[in-house]
């Protein structure tokens, strides 16, 4: 029920509202373009792959996401030269380079280095102008059979992690976990009063 000498609502809503609505419809057109630029793209890179520079395998960032790997912008110098390969040569041959980088564990600069190394083993060189070879380059051979890579070339895998089931034993049963932790946790905090307590003892012994 109304109350009080108020205006009576008639809130006028809804004006024009085709104006406002974002239509989708200009999607299937773009689909079209998006792979016709990316055709043509490939035929002006060719015969370079159509994904871009090799990338390294690099740890994500935060405590959030570090156990996972993902493609990071560019190879450190330091694996660059553990691989063999000139720095300003590797750009030409389709290795991204980042001089920034460093490198924070050694399991990290092997599996880089390996990869570069794997990359330069199945390397197909055309020469700068055709018919005028240099050293470096690959065999006329190769060059015929040699095809453009589509997507992405040496993909990051990561391993799924192995599950070990074992049998539960009495012995698994009958163990108390928690009063286990609480008795190390104690032992931790006393760790530097027991110590103490030893090294007066054994001075006491002494005189």
């Amino acid at each position: 029920m109304v109350k009080h000498n108020n205006v009576v609502p008639n809130g006028h809503f809804r004006k024009h509202w085709q104006n406002y609505v974002r239509t989708w419809f200009n999607q299937p057109a773009r689909k079209t373009r998006r792979r016709i630029a990316r055709q043509k793209k490939a035929v002006k890179i060719f015969p370079r792959p159509t994904a871009g520079p090799l990338r390294p395998i690099v740890q994500c960032q935060t405590l959030k996401y570090n156990m996972k790997s993902r493609a990071g912008r560019g190879f450190s110098l330091e694996e660059l030269k553990a691989a063999g390969i000139p720095k300003k040569f590797a750009p030409t041959i389709g290795i991204a380079v980042d001089h920034r980088r460093k490198n924070r564990s050694l399991e990290g600069l092997q599996a880089n280095v390996q990869r570069l190394k794997t990359y330069k083993a199945k390397l197909v060189i055309f020469p700068r102008r055709p018919r005028k070879f240099k050293a470096g380059d690959s065999a006329p051979e190769e060059l015929a059979t040699a095809t453009q890579i589509q997507g992405q070339y040496m993909p990051i895998v990561h391993e799924k992690p192995s599950v070990e089931l074992v049998k539960v034993t009495d012995e698994m049963k009958s163990f108390k976990a928690y009063a286990k932790l609480r008795v190390e946790r104690m032992n931790q905090r006393q760790i530097g009063a027991r110590l103490k307590k030893a090294a007066e003892a054994e001075k006491e012994e002494k005189k």
